[in-house]
């Protein structure tokens, strides 16, 4: 049950501590660029239940350039939750929009693994609980000039009831690794390793072995074969080739073979396609998540 609109907010007047700094110097005649003022994270953007905040990373080199590195930092209330970038059979992925960020290029965010829950009303949402940190990739326009990041971050908090929250947060982006470094890269750790379909299937690793379409001659089904460290409990999420794709969450089915027993079954059905879409030749994306490691497939449907 929703309380109010997801896309309303009470008026705010945020005053953050560099934007303090920089009015202070501005009136005194003098002027400070960005890098003089970068720090390691934005102060919180508290709402109902939660608050957010973005954190600086140290740069790296990726593609003969300086890659910035940042994060949104989600914190709930104990009980509480927020959803992935698909969320399952309810709720409402984040909305991110970098609007007004200063020498930014392009941002990629990435996607932690995540969490499967129960979400009351026989079906499973698919998010994250506690503390989050989506790390952010950003290339600058200028690698030699300061960066800053504004985001406007739309998400929804859900506990007996959701809610929708809100944060507009600024960060002038550091270049050396802070207070903030390790809970960022641990963040980069848990995003789904990039695998081809069928690759990394020897015993004990997490592949996705195979993708194949069945049909029971009333609805049609798709089954895929995950391999994994015997024991380990293993999810299975699905993406389909844009968001307007509400794929059904695959669930475990048949009985595990004696003579394979790292192999684990899926299955889901092939509903919920937009309107003219068709199944053959769809771009399937396939998340498996272990809790020692999580990959991310690509699988085309013939």
């Amino acid at each position: 049950m929703w309380i109010g609109s997801p896309y309303t907010a009470a008026m705010r007047i945020v005053v953050t501590g560099h934007r303090f700094l920089a009015t202070v110097l501005v009136l005194a005649g003098g002027c400070v660029p960005p890098a003089a003022w970068a720090q390691d994270a934005s102060p919180w953007d508290t709402e109902s239940h939660a608050a957010a905040r973005l954190v600086g990373g140290a740069a790296r080199a990726a593609s003969g350039t300086n890659r910035l590195r940042a994060g949104i930092e989600i914190r709930l209330d104990p009980g509480w939750k927020t959803y992935w970038r698909y969320p399952g059979d309810s709720g409402v992925p984040p909305t991110i929009d970098f609007a007004g960020s200063e020498n930014i290029k392009s941002v990629t965010t990435l996607w932690p693994a995540p969490h499967r829950f129960a979400d009351g009303a026989n079906g499973y949402s698919v998010g994250y609980v506690d503390d989050v940190v989506l790390p952010l990739h950003i290339e600058p326009n200028d690698p030699a000039k300061p960066s800053a990041l504004h985001v406007k971050l739309g998400y929804a908090v859900c506990g007996n009831v959701c809610v929708p929250a809100e944060a507009n947060l600024d960060l002038p982006l550091p270049t050396h690794g802070g207070a903030a470094e390790a809970g960022l890269r641990a963040a980069e750790a848990r995003v789904p390793r990039q695998v081809a379909l069928g690759s990394g299937t020897e015993p004990g690793k997490l592949a996705v072995r195979s993708v194949r379409r069945k049909s029971d001659g009333t609805r049609e089904r798709v089954v895929v074969e995950v391999t994994a460290p015997e024991g380990a409990p293993v999810d299975l999420y699905v993406e389909g080739p844009s968001p307007n794709w509400a794929l059904p969450l695959p669930e475990p089915v048949g009985a595990i073979s004696a003579r394979e027993p790292g192999v684990r079954r899926f299955s889901f059905t092939l509903e919920g396609l937009p309107p003219g879409a068709r199944a053959d030749g769809a771009t399937l994306t396939l998340t498996a998540v272990s809790p020692t490691d999580a990959i991310e497939v690509q699988a085309h449907l013939d």
